[in-house]
């Protein structure tokens, strides 16, 4: 978050662009994560810092495409709470496009402090790299992200040939977002336009008519999406990336009166679980791997024993409620590998109802789902017939 929580930040995410070089696909509503590039560029930031107004720059009469894509990930919504987004029609280069969204930040009142600008192409930025540049532009006034490049720079004349060498040391690969006072960087934008002034990018603005611009470490994986070759590399950075595993364990005592419910089956037997709910072991460990993978929190602070309101609740209807949640944040079930340990009754002739059960619960396929059985031994709780125990392990992507 920023140092002085009263200042008024702005995000300006530039998606007007043509995407000629991807062959006629709008590389930001492609599918990427939960929703598309450009809700993966916007959410980064809306879970970092307070935004008081974004502004997204459209292509002319694509209003709407705009919206589906930075809506078609359900948390955005939940993330923007009462913000509603400007969406604004770009112009014919980047420069005229970032100036119409400052324009029509000036009109709200008040006007921002502070104003970041972000390439919608560019959604594997960090929320180390959003953080620093923002602080950076509070202290100094305007901040972007660079690297040092890893090849060799050399300056290249009109005819092709090499005119100069550059000091590797002292070059860098800047990036997005570039942060700026807002008041300043509107004022640098009407200049440029007055003047005729063509640049490459805000930080060359600001230099020709205010300062220096701060720079903060970037990051060669805050790359920009501008061929299909950049898309299908991020789609492989994001398989490996958007993987989650989740851990689940619950134990119940079996007492006498109490039904025995396994998977949402319900098994014959002389004892059953103890329990605010009915007790299943099984579900519980499910429910407590999907919430920890997806970092929602854990069974007994979502439906703790000391609310009636769950008192012998079906433990499958639960699961239910924590899987809607987990999917709205755009998580998929890979599988889940589950072990029973239970000395009596032995699970085997009811282990296929079990998964089915499961694979109902969660709308998954029967081989997303696999449950072992192990015994005691005889020799503790379990071993004695005195308890159950269930272990969970998930692993889930988007």
């Amino acid at each position: 978050m920023t140092s002085d929580k009263s200042e008024r930040i702005a995000l300006v995410v530039t998606a007007a662009g043509s995407s000629k070089r991807m062959g006629g696909d709008k590389k930001e509503y492609l599918t990427l994560g939960g929703g598309t590039v450009l809700s993966e560029a916007v959410k980064k930031f809306l879970k970092t810092i307070n935004i008081y107004s974004l502004v997204i720059t459209v292509p002319k009469y694509n209003v709407a495409g705009a919206q589906n894509a930075l809506f078609s990930d359900p948390e955005i919504k939940m993330l923007l709470k009462s913000t509603e987004p400007f969406f604004v029609e770009g112009g014919k280069t980047r420069q005229e496009s970032v100036h119409n969204a400052l324009e029509t930040l000036s009109q709200l009142n008040p006007c921002p402090d502070y104003v970041l600008i972000h390439d919608g192409a560019r959604p594997f930025v960090s929320k180390q790299i959003i953080s620093d540049t923002l602080y950076a532009a509070e202290e100094f006034g305007a901040a972007a992200p660079g690297f040092q490049p890893v090849d060799t720079q050399k300056l290249i004349d009109i005819h092709g040939f090499i005119s100069e060498h550059l000091n590797r040391s002292s070059v860098s690969a800047i990036q997005t977002p570039q942060g700026f006072i807002f008041s300043k960087l509107l004022e640098a934008h009407r200049k440029a336009e007055k003047d005729n002034l063509q640049c490459t990018d805000d930080t060359e603005i600001w230099g020709k008519y205010v300062g220096q611009v701060k720079t903060v470490e970037g990051d060669p994986s805050n790359g920009k999406i501008t061929y299909k070759s950049d898309y299908d590399n991020s789609m492989t950075i994001e398989k490996i990336s958007n993987l989650r595993t989740g851990i689940g364990y619950d134990i119940h005592k079996l007492v006498k009166e109490r039904s025995l419910v396994i998977g949402g089956i319900e098994i014959p037997y002389s004892k059953g679980e103890d329990g605010h709910s009915d007790g299943d072991v099984l579900l519980h460990a499910i429910t407590d791997a999907l919430l920890g993978a997806s970092g929602l929190g854990d069974i007994g602070s979502i439906f703790p024993d000391t609310d009636d309101k769950w008192k012998d609740a079906k433990s499958g209807e639960l699961l239910k409620k924590v899987w809607n949640q987990v999917r709205v944040k755009g998580w998929k079930l890979i599988n889940l590998d589950c072990i029973i340990k239970l000395e009596q009754p032995k699970l085997l002739p009811f282990r296929e109802a079990v998964i089915n059960s499961i694979t109902d619960i969660l709308e998954a396929d029967s081989d997303q789902i696999f449950v072992k059985a192990k015994t005691g031994e005889k020799m503790d709780s379990v071993g004695k017939g005195n308890a159950i125990e269930a272990w969970c392990t998930c692993l889930l992507a988007r």
